[in-house]
C-alpha cells in the first residue's frame, strides 16, 4: 500500500500583496477552507499540536477564530466561547480587555458568565501577527479566574515577532512565515 501523500498546508494560503493597505501582504486562507482534504488536514495538524493539554474550554477569536474553535471543541469534547471584538454586539453582562493599536485602540469581550474559575483554556485563531488581539484575549482569560493552556494559530507572522508579546504564553502555530 502507498503511502498517504503529505499535504503542504501552505500552498493553499493565497499571499495578497499591498492589502489592506501598500506593503502589506494579507494571508488569505479562503483556499485552504474552500478544500476539505486541506481543513482536515489543517485541523489534525492543529489538534495534535494540542492533544496532551488539559484543555476545559476554547475560545475562537473574532472572526476567523469562529471557523476553528468549533470543530476543534467538538473533537475534544468541550465547549467553545467566541470572543468578540469591541464594536460587535454582545447582549447581557461582559468581561472586555482593551489594547493599543498602532492608531487607536480596540479590545475584545466574553459573556462574563462563559468561564468559570480555574478552567484550563485553549485561545484559537487563524492568524497571528503583532500579538495583540491574542494578548488582550489572554489577559481576559486571567481576569476571569482562568489559565490560559495555551495559544493555538494556524498562522504565524514570524517577522512581526509575536511571541515577544506573547512570551508569557505557550504558543503554537501550523505554519510559520518567517
Amino acid at each position: 500500500m502507498k503511502p498517504a501523500k503529505s499535504i503542504n498546508l501552505r500552498k493553499k494560503i493565497l499571499n495578497v500583496p499591498d492589502f489592506p493597505k501598500k506593503g502589506i501582504v494579507f494571508r488569505d486562507i479562503s483556499p485552504l477552507l474552500l478544500d476539505p482534504q486541506y481543513f482536515d488536514e489543517a485541523i489534525k495538524k492543529m489538534l495534535g499540536k494540542i492533544k496532551k493539554l488539559k484543555i476545559d474550554v476554547i475560545l475562537g477569536i473574532d472572526s476567523r477564530g469562529f471557523l476553528f474553535g468549533p470543530v476543534l471543541a467538538r473533537e475534544l469534547k468541550v465547549g467553545f466561547i467566541p470572543v468578540r471584538k469591541v464594536n460587535k454586539l454582545l447582549p447581557g453582562k461582559i468581561l472586555e480587555e482593551k489594547y493599543k493599536l498602532e492608531y487607536g485602540e480596540d479590545g475584545v469581550k466574553i459573556h462574563a458568565d462563559s468561564l468559570k474559575p480555574e478552567q484550563r483554556v485553549l485561545i484559537v485563531d487563524d492568524l497571528v501577527a503583532t500579538g495583540g488581539t491574542a494578548l488582550a484575549t489572554a489577559k481576559l482569560v486571567e481576569k476571569a479566574g482562568c489559565h490560559v493552556a495555551a495559544l493555538l494559530f494556524l498562522t504565524e507572522l514570524c517577522y512581526l515577532s509575536p511571541r515577544k508579546a506573547l512570551k508569557n504564553y505557550k504558543t503554537i502555530s501550523i505554519i510559520k512565515f518567517k
